[in-house]
């Protein structure tokens, strides 16, 4: 597909949630490499060792802590070009019947609720000026147009109400010149998956990169794997 990319980001201001480690720390060290003013965010800042990014303390699960990662940013820098709603985690992937409700809650909390909040408070910058990039980290799991079998209800559930932000943000504020999109990495050699994937986390993250890059013009509101549109 033919997008309108920036070829460089430089002046531009980037906000990456669970940015310390796997497909985050990657697409943090993409932005880095195209001239970006990365805030990579984290629960603990020493776990950030890389010097040309700003370590931000940052818990999706924390709204203060979330307004206070957006306030610093804007303190700092005065604007946000991008958000990347990357931080995840993993339910225990039993099916629903058998899932324990605690696993449940920090599973939505963490994956949804996060994802919503962290759009909620960083929209005011990111409408400030027409071009501003969410890229939300989803799966092919969350996809309703693919079984929905195979366990890990709550990952599943999640990714999918993510893609409905997603479309929610499209609809709501592309008049504004909001530009939302959704990306399946891939089944990337994470945390959470425990080491059984193929693919690298720098591969994986080269989609959220390349999304990052749109310009004003560029498609909105669509689920992207591999630079390309996947259905729903």
């Amino acid at each position: 597909m033919d997008v309108p990319l920036y070829d460089s980001l430089d002046s531009q201001v980037v906000l990456v949630t669970g940015a310390t480690r796997g497909i985050g720390k990657a697409i943090a060290d993409g932005l880095v490499d195209l001239d970006a003013t990365v805030y990579a965010g984290a629960r603990d800042t020493d776990d950030i060792e890389a010097t040309d990014r700003h370590a931000i303390e940052l818990d999706v699960t924390d709204d203060d802590g979330m307004v206070a990662a957006v306030d610093r940013i804007e303190r700092e820098q005065g604007r946000l070009d991008v958000l990347v709603n990357n931080a995840g985690v993993m339910d225990s992937r039993e099916p629903l019947d058998g899932m324990p409700t605690d696993v449940i809650d920090h599973t939505l909390d963490t994956n949804l609720r996060g994802a919503v909040l962290m759009t909620k408070y960083a929209l005011p910058l990111l409408l400030a000026e027409a071009g501003g990039r969410i890229v939300a980290m989803s799966s092919g799991l969350g996809a309703i147009t693919e079984s929905q079998s195979g366990g890990t209800p709550a990952y599943r559930i999640s990714k999918t109400g993510v893609n409905g932000l997603t479309k929610y943000l499209d609809g709501e504020y592309a008049a504004d010149g909001l530009i939302a999109n959704s990306v399946c990495p891939g089944y990337v050699q994470t945390d959470m998956t425990e080491g059984s994937a193929p693919r690298t986390p720098e591969k994986g993250a080269e989609t959220p990169v390349w999304l990052a890059r749109f310009q004003p013009d560029a498609p909105s509101g669509r689920f992207w794997r591999d630079k390309a549109e996947i259905e729903w």
